[in-house]
């Protein structure tokens, strides 16, 4: 049995601040916000809630107080369903892991209908606790946590040694996060809507040499949920959707960094991932019209880009500095406004980069849209690219 993937409904809240401190005397209930999310995501879809057989959660931040959040939403939504119900985990990629796992159950016949979905609090943590689970999960707890080596420092050596190969300048890094808040601007999802220039981005404090604020992502909160259909299903419908076309992962055997010398800007699990995924959907990466990137930093937009051949290598950052990847560019990159505007909810980030590419290619994307957009990609990662997850979809009339 061959069968085929689509996704035909999406619904997310905007990123932001709306997680409630532990004093105060009315609570969020992330449950609350979820039931919502499925209901909107349902109706968007054109389908009932019965129809669902098998939903796919990303697993909550630890900060939650309701464990088995899965079963337990599953619970307040009264769904009965013979596919299968589950969180997964995948650090930045749990996400694209969600939409992965719900791709498959399809895929395998066990679901026509599949829920990939997900809710991330964290804005009411302090800072001090969040960076401490932070590092303990993204490094090694015996090297990395001790040193203090978070995230951001990885890719402050990224930057660091793209220059020194490369000669990209300061300048250039801080487009990308000039045109990423011009898209966040047309974007009612995105937690920074203010247009910002060159100037301001360069004027930031700095928050690991040679990155400053407006090249780092903010904490906040978001949630959403994706509706996913056998092809069947989806042409009953009669209205627009958007195919699962290409599927490629790849792990290059380490943890988050290497610890033994390679080439650390070649992103060489997003380039092996990509390729795959093209030669599934049968197409080139000159064939994009419309990308999400995973893409924590400016420094990390400009290595993907290079790395799944949206630009050659070396010329990711000037590629950015001259327009190509804005909105009206060649190729335009992190419509949605990207991870430094739009927001970086980890566990869910990679849900807003397809609700990004459903509202893109079902042709529903407002004043970002791209005319015409047929074919888009969206990655999920693994530490510093160590592993990349990636999708190619495609507009269906």
């Amino acid at each position: 049995m061959t069968r085929r993937v689509a996704l035909i409904g999406a619904s997310a809240i905007p990123n932001g601040r709306h997680q409630t401190a532990d004093e105060e005397e009315l609570q969020v209930l992330e449950n609350e916000i979820m039931t919502r999310l499925v209901a909107e995501a349902v109706q968007d879809a054109g389908i009932s809630k019965e129809d669902i057989q098998s939903l796919v959660f990303t697993l909550p931040r630890p900060y939650t107080r309701q464990k088995y959040f899965h079963t337990f939403l599953v619970g307040q939504l009264r769904l009965a369903c013979r596919g299968s119900v589950m969180e997964v985990m995948g650090n930045g990629m749990t996400a694209a892991l969600a939409f992965d796992k719900a791709c498959d159950e399809i895929l395998l016949g066990r679901s026509d209908v599949a829920l990939a979905l997900g809710i991330n609090m964290e804005s009411a943590v302090s800072a001090a606790e969040h960076m401490m689970s932070s590092m303990r999960t993204t490094g090694d707890v015996d090297f990395h946590t001790s040193a203090g080596f978070t995230p951001i420092a990885w890719y402050a050596m990224d930057a660091m040694r793209y220059m020194h190969e490369t000669g990209a300048t300061r300048e250039q890094l801080a487009s990308v996060a000039v045109k990423n808040r011009h898209h966040a601007s047309l974007n009612p999802l995105a937690q920074y809507r203010k247009p910002i220039t060159l100037e301001e981005v360069l004027a930031q404090r700095p928050i690991v040499e040679p990155l400053g604020l407006y090249d780092v992502p903010p904490r906040g909160d978001g949630a959403a949920c994706l509706v996913l259909a056998s092809e069947e299903v989806a042409k009953s419908l009669g209205k627009p959707y958007v195919l699962v076309r290409g599927r490629g992962f790849y792990h290059d055997g380490s943890h988050q960094i290497n610890d033994v010398p390679n080439d650390m800007i070649g992103f060489e699990a997003a380039a092996r991932a990509s390729r795959d995924a093209y030669a599934q959907a049968g197409i080139t990466a000159a064939d994009l019209d419309v990308v999400e990137l995973y893409a924590p930093c400016t420094i990390v937009e400009v290595l993907v880009s290079e790395a799944i051949g949206l630009v050659p290598r070396g010329h990711g950052a000037r590629a950015a500095f001259e327009g190509e990847t804005r909105l009206g560019g060649r190729i335009p990159v992190s419509t949605s406004g990207g991870l430094t505007s739009r927001g970086h909810p980890a566990y869910v980030t990679s849900l807003y980069n397809y609700v990004e590419l459903a509202d893109q290619l079902r042709g529903r994307a407002g004043a970002r849209q791209v005319k015409n957009a047929r074919f888009g990609l969206s990655t999920g990662e693994l530490g510093n690219y160590n592993a990349a997850l990636v999708h190619v979809l495609e507009a269906m009339a």
